[in-house]
C-alpha cells in the first residue's frame, strides 16, 4: 500500500501543465497514490488522469477546500497527506525525503522542505527556504510554509476536521495553525517542490483577497486576549507580503521577457 495520499485538484484547463504535475507524481514511485479531483465535465483532464492509471473523483463545486476534502474522502489507509496544484511539481525523490523526515521525528505532525517558484517553462525565479522559525511566525507573521511540498500525518489532518470549506485562499494557513497546537513541525533543507508563479494562480491573481482572508484566519487562532490588538502586526505583515509578491512578479516579468 502507498504511504502517501497525494491530492491534486484541477479544473482541467491547463492540460500540458497538468501532465507535467502528474508525471512528477509518477516519478515518486510506489510511495504515492494520487487522487485527482476534477469537474465531471472536464473530460480531457479525466482522460489524461485515466491514461496515468490514477483515480479521479468529482469536484463538489464548492471551492478548493471542498475539492481537497473530496479527495481525502477517497483515502485507503495511507499514513501521510500531500497536496499538489495542477500546475505545480514535486522534485525527484520529494515524497521519500519528507516521509523519512517524519519517520525520524515521530512526534512531528508535518514536514516541509524548500519550494522553487518557477515560470511556466520551468525556470526558477526564486526559492522559498522556510527556516526553523517558520512555525513560530505563523501566528504573527507571514505563512512561509509552502503547501506543495508539505507532508502531513493523515491521522492529525482528519482529527483537525479536514479543511475549512469557507476558505478560498488560506486553507493551508488555517490547517497549519490548527496543527501547530497538536505538535512540532519537522523540515528538510532539500528542495522538494516547485510552485508555478503566473497570473492565473489564485493567490497571485488576488493578493488583496488572500491577505484579507489570512488576517481573519490568523485572528481567530489567536488567544482571545490578543485578538483586539491583531492589527498592530497583521496589517504591516500583509503589506510586506504584498510588496514581496510584487517584487517576485517584477522578476517573473523580466525573466519572461514581458
Amino acid at each position: 500500500m502507498a504511504r502517501v495520499l497525494v491530492i491534486l485538484p484541477t479544473l482541467g484547463q491547463r492540460r500540458d501543465l497538468l501532465r507535467q504535475a502528474l508525471e512528477s507524481i509518477v516519478a515518486q514511485g510506489d510511495i504515492a497514490r494520487c487522487v485527482v479531483v476534477a469537474p465531471t465535465l472536464a473530460t480531457d483532464a479525466r482522460e489524461l488522469v485515466a491514461s496515468f492509471g490514477m483515480e479521479c473523483v468529482s469536484d463538489p463545486a464548492r471551492g478548493i477546500s471542498a475539492a481537497v476534502n473530496a479527495g481525502l474522502a477517497a483515502r485507503e489507509g495511507e499514513e501521510f497527506y500531500a497536496w499538489l496544484g495542477d500546475d505545480d511539481l514535486f522534485r525527484p525523490g520529494a515524497l521519500h525525503t519528507l516521509a523519512t523526515v517524519l519517520d525520524r521525528a515521530p512526534q512531528a505532525v508535518l514536514a516541509f522542505g524548500a519550494c522553487d517558484y518557477v515560470l511556466e517553462d520551468g525556470r526558477v525565479i526564486a526559492t522559498n527556504r522556510a527556516g526553523r522559525y517558520a512555525r513560530w511566525v505563523l501566528s504573527f507573521g507571514p505563512d512561509l510554509i509552502p503547501h506543495p511540498g508539505t507532508m502531513v500525518r493523515l491521522t492529525k489532518l482528519m482529527a483537525a476536521g479536514g479543511f475549512d470549506e469557507d476558505l478560498r485562499y488560506t486553507l493551508d494557513l488555517d490547517l497549519f495553525l490548527t496543527l501547530k497546537k497538536q505538535g512540532p513541525f519537522a523540515r528538510t533543507t532539500d528542495t522538494v517542490s516547485a510552485f508555478r508563479w503566473h497570473p492565473d494562480s489564485l493567490t497571485v491573481a488576488d493578493r488583496a483577497g488572500s491577505s484579507r482572508e489570512a488576517i481573519r484566519v490568523k485572528k481567530r487562532h489567536l488567544p482571545a486576549a490578543l485578538r483586539p490588538f491583531h492589527g498592530l502586526w497583521n496589517y504591516p505583515v500583509a503589506w510586506l507580503s504584498s510588496f514581496a509578491a510584487s517584487q517576485l512578479n517584477r522578476r517573473a516579468r523580466r525573466l519572461g521577457g514581458q
